[in-house]
Parts: structure tokens; sequence; C-alpha cells
């Protein structure tokens, strides 16, 4: 053997074949499902009612020659009498001749005396069979199956009463009619064809009338998919639900939500990337007319002035595509899911004011912490919440004079961990509260500079985490033009963990 064989046969013996795709990856048909769930049903109760059909032909086939029986067993124990203590017939060989009259089943009769002695007919006919506590009577006619000869048989008999003395019990003569069963299976068949025959060019109607039923009743599907295909690419305007059906609105009414939420979610794209165009315009703006400048002086002093005015304007561009990416991320960032874990809200904020102080230092501003000795745990992103209270505490030092104070607040009530950023800068109007939140909303006479985006975020990465940013005016500024700013976040507390039963306390 090669040694290429050898590796082709390696490779075959490696082989797996492709798993088996899976059925909920499986596209069903509306149509096919609905016509299955109709036709296997029918189709099953089809043999079904073929059987119980012959069932009931069986049994109105068995009514009139049972009556026939039973009027031969009541004719046949009119003629049987007792005399002297025997009992005698009076069945005269024409009436025999009748009784056995018949051109498709054998007719048998038999009667037997008191103790079980053969006075006529067919000996073979067997007698019935009655349990040890039942007692022969005469008052009814009884019917029976049973078998003559090796061939099935439907027998009546009944019990006569014959004279007896005064004061002894009265002896009973048995009387039997029995006769093969072809009539009875003749009928019950031509019962059955008249009833099945007719069904075999009814089904193939009735599953044609299903068909078209089916096609006609989903054919406001297609239409509607016609209507939405005819769409242009642009047009997110809702569907009519009064154009289709009734069942079919809940289903257009969702669609339109969702088509609304589409629109909505468009405009807001487009109103941002024109918004960011418009911001990153003006640094943009800057380091070209700076750098032109610089290409222009001679002056080593006018260069370096220039090249200073540089930097700062790519200091701002850089500074607001940062945002736009924390934005970005922000928005991107599922609500709940593996994004989300428990961690020490305490401990984040110590660690995040703590970045901060250098650049509280060259702002001239006292950037401080309060917090419980304890930590205080919730669940979060620890990373989308750090750039959360960075962006609380980067506008509070943008926006204060040289010489405010800012402190990051950490506490809790009974069902909330509480996370406030309090300053005694200039404060924020109550009707400016609410649009502070709009991306590259500035409040019109404040100087600062900034990108507009530090709130938005703010808020978008609270709303990730399922709370609200509330502003008031600082309940402990001093001074009444200078009211400041308190920014609270209340972070749900997660359960505690059920006790062990093994550390539950004990009090004896």
């Amino acid at each position: 053997m090669t040694e290429q064989s050898a590796v082709q046969q390696d490779a075959a013996l490696d082989y797996q074949p492709p798993a088996a795709e899976a059925d909920e990856g499986i596209q069903h048909s509306l149509f096919g499902e609905i016509l299955d769930w109709m036709l296997a049903p029918l189709l099953l109760l089809w043999p079904m009612s073929i059987a119980i059909t012959y069932l009931v032909a069986k049994s109105i086939a068995n009514q009139p020659f049972d009556h026939a029986l039973e009027d031969s067993v009541t004719v046949l124990a009119q003629q049987v009498r007792a005399v002297d203590g025997k009992v005698i017939k009076g069945l005269p060989g024409s009436a025999r001749d009748i009784l056995r009259a018949d051109d498709i089943d054998n007719v048998y009769f038999q009667i037997q005396g008191p103790h079980g002695e053969h006075i006529d007919g067919d000996r073979d006919l067997p007698p019935p069979v009655l349990d040890e506590e039942e007692l022969p009577t005469s008052a009814n006619v009884h019917f029976r199956n049973d078998s003559m000869h090796g061939t099935p048989v439907r027998i009546a008999y009944a019990y006569v009463r014959l004279e007896h003395p005064p004061g002894s019990e009265a002896p009973l003569a048995l009387v039997q009619v029995a006769e093969t069963l072809e009539k009875r299976a003749q009928l019950a068949n031509e019962i059955i064809k008249g009833v099945i025959l007719p069904q075999f060019i009814i089904l193939p109607i009735v599953l044609a009338l299903v068909w078209f039923a089916l096609a006609r009743g989903l054919s406001p599907l297609a239409q509607l998919q016609e209507r939405i295909r005819a769409r242009g690419s642009d047009d997110l305007s809702p569907i009519a639900p009064n154009q289709v059906p009734e069942e079919i609105s809940p289903l257009v009414n969702s669609l339109n939500d969702m088509l609304a939420r589409l629109s909505s979610s468009i405009e807001m794209q487009k109103r941002f990337i024109a918004d960011a165009a418009h911001q990153m315009k003006t640094p943009l703006a800057g380091m070209r007319m700076q750098s032109e400048l610089a290409l222009r002086q001679t002056d080593s002093a006018e260069i370096h002035r220039s090249l200073e005015q540089l930097a700062k304007s790519s200091q701002a561009a850089t500074r607001l595509v940062n945002q736009l990416l924390a934005l970005a991320r922000a928005e991107n960032q599922p609500q709940a899911g593996t994004s989300m874990q428990l961690l020490s809200l305490s401990d984040l904020a110590r660690s995040t004011v703590q970045d901060w102080v250098s650049a509280s230092f060259a702002a001239r501003i006292d950037l401080g912490y309060e917090g419980p000795d304890q930590p205080l745990e919730i669940e979060g992103n620890p990373t989308m919440l750090r750039e959360m209270l960075s962006n609380l505490i980067d506008n509070a030092l943008s926006y204060i004079p040289s010489g405010a104070s800012v402190t990051v607040r950490v506490r809790s009530d009974e069902q909330h961990a509480i996370l406030e950023v309090e300053d005694t800068g200039p404060g924020i109007a109550p009707a400016e509260r609410q649009r502070v939140f709009e991306r590259f909303y500035r409040i019109l006479g404040n100087k600062a500079e900034g990108s507009g985006l530090g709130l938005a975020i703010v808020r978008e990465i609270a709303h990730q985490h399922g709370v609200e940013v509330e502003i008031y005016n600082n309940p402990r500024a001093t001074q009444p033009k200078l009211p400041g700013a308190l920014f609270r976040l209340a972070f749900p507390l997660p359960p505690e963990p059920p006790i062990e039963e093994s550390e539950a306390p004990y009090y004896g």
C-alpha cells in the first residue's frame, strides 16, 4: 500500500457525515400545516367511520331476520303440547317444508322434551348453555350465536310450558330455530356499499374544497406580501389595518409598531450623523486654519502659537470622537445578560474619583468622595458605570468655577443603592434639566468647552441599567448665586440570597 493511499484511507475513516439539520431551522409552510391538521384527522376518522358503519349495518341487517326467526319459533312452539305425559308435535309435513324453504341460508329446527329427549328436527343443533343458577323460562324468545357443522348460525329458542297435573311442576319443552348468516351478510354488505361508495366520491370533492378554501383564505397574506414588496425602500409609512382580515390585524399592528420604531431610529441616526458632522466641522476647520497660518509664518513665536492652537483643536476633535464612540457603545449595550455582574458601587465610585484627582487639581476644584465603610453591591456593567460616572465628574469639573467643590457620594436606603454627584457651581435651571440630556445640547450663555454628549451618554447608560437620572439643586449650597447641581441615580439592591437551614440563627 502506498503512502498516498494510506493517507486517503485514514481520511476516509476520520470522515464524519454532517449532522442532520435541526428541525427548528426548517421553514414550515402555513398552508401545508393547516392542510395537514385538517386532512390528517379526516383520513384517520374515515376508517373508523367505515368500521362503525359496518357494525351498524350488521345490527340493522339482524333485526328483520331476527323477527322472522322469532315468528318461526312462536309458530313452532304453538304446535307443541303434551298428551298423556308425552310430548307430541302437530307440525305437518307441508309446514316443515315451508319452515326449511330458503334459497340462500340453511334453516334448522329442533324440539326437545323436558328431559332433553329428542322429539323432532335436527339432532345436531346444540342446546343453549345455561348457568347452574339460571332456570329456563317460557316468557320470551331468546337469541344466541352458535355454529352448526362448523358454520356460524343464528339461533332463536324458547321454552314451552306443557300441560301438567294439578299440584306438580310444569314441564318445559325446548323449541329452537336456526339459520346460517348468508342473507344477513349480503344485506350488511349492501348497506355498506350504499354508504361507503358515495364517500369515495365525496372525499375527493371535500379535499378539493378544503384546498380551495385554504388557498382562498390565505390569499390576503399573499396580497399583503405583494403590497409590502411594491413599497419603496424608504417607505416606512404604516400599513392600513382595515385592508386585511381581522385575524391578520394583530400582525399588521405589530408590523406598524416596528416600522414606527425603525423610522424613529433612522431619523435619530440621521440627526445624529448631521449633528456629529456639524460638530466635527469646527475643530477640523480650526486645525486646517491654524496649519495654513503656521505654514505662512516665519516668526518662530507665531509658529509656536499656531501649533498650540492646532493642538487644542486636535484635542477637541479627539474628545468629540471619543464621546461619539462612548455613546455608540452605550446604545449598543444589552440591558441584561452576560454583561451584568455583581459589583461594589462604593469601590467603583472611589476608584473613579481617584482617576479624576489630577484633573481637579489642574482646574483648582475640590473633588471629594463620601461612601459607606462596607461595600455596597449592585448588579451592573462595571465598564459602562465607570464611563457614566466619569462623564458626570467631567461635566461638573467643566461647568463650575475655580474654587468650587465636587462631591461623589454613595449611600443606601431600604431598597436602593444611591449614587450622587453634587457640585457648588451655577446649577441647572428647572426648565433646562430635561434638555441637557439631548445630544449636542449646550446651555445658552455657557462658555465652557465640551461636546454636548456627556449627559446623553449618562442617560443612555442609566437606561441600560433600568434607572433614571434625577437633577436637583444642591441642598448643601451656601451661596444663593451658586445653587449647585445634584445628580442622583437610585439602583435597586440585588435580592438577598436565601439563608441555608444550617446557617439560620438558633434562638434557644
